[in-house]
């Protein structure tokens, strides 16, 4: 899968690292913003078994 997108992207090798740097900082922030907020009550990190007392 890498390959193919390296091999998809256009430019030298200096531009396509550039790329695939903003690709990677893209999916990051997508996934900081809008699907992990999104997942968060959905997993059971509030679901504590210990009692307070």
């Amino acid at each position: 899968m890498y390959g193919w997108i390296w091999r998809h992207l256009p430019g030298n090798a200096w531009v396509k690292a550039l790329i695939s740097i903003m690709l990677v900082v893209a999916v990051v922030y997508a996934l900081f913003q809008y699907v992990f907020p999104w997942a968060e009550p959905l997993l059971p990190f509030n679901d504590v078994t210990v009692d307070n007392q």
